[in-house]
């Protein structure tokens, strides 16, 4: 179990919060989801460091796409946390509009799509040098020759 503890000043206007996360006993090869929508507003709010306003106007814009359970409510993942972050980090530290924000993270996104496809398009090409490879050898001395060869039977 790993526990988390949040701790500020304990009055009727800030009570302490206390947040657990708990993991299941996971195999070697299992890695945890960072893309499971599975935290409320108010938990997302909380670890971001920000209002669930605050949260439901970048839904708005489009900043985050949370979930959605059956009844309206929006699930947040620990991917889209550390997205809010760096919004937050964004328009206060370094004076970008919400629209430049948008504009930067779709940006972002478009450079890891490419990426992605290069990635791709490489690992194709590895494969395909390896096959030319395999058939080179194969074909060994036999390999296509320029050579013109006269045949004559016995006579």
């Amino acid at each position: 179990m790993n526990a988390a503890d949040r701790t500020g000043p304990s009055d009727a206007n800030h009570p302490r919060v206390r947040i657990e996360i708990s993991y299941g006993r996971r195999g070697p090869d299992e890695d945890i989801d960072f893309d499971a929508k599975i935290l409320a507003i108010s938990a997302a709010a909380e670890l971001a460091g920000m209002h669930p306003q605050t949260l439901r106007q970048y839904d708005r814009l489009g900043l985050v796409e949370p979930a959605r359970t059956p009844g309206g409510g929006r699930r947040y993942s620990a991917r889209d946390v550390s997205r809010l972050r760096e919004i937050q980090r964004l328009s206060q530290d370094e004076g970008v509009n919400l629209a430049g924000i948008k504009r930067i993270m779709d940006l972002e996104r478009e450079v890891h799509a490419i990426r992605a496809e290069a990635q791709a398009v490489l690992e194709e090409l590895q494969r395909a040098r390896a096959q030319l490879a395999e058939l080179r050898a194969v074909a060994g001395p036999f390999g296509r020759s320029t050579d013109i060869v006269l045949w004559r039977g016995e006579q």
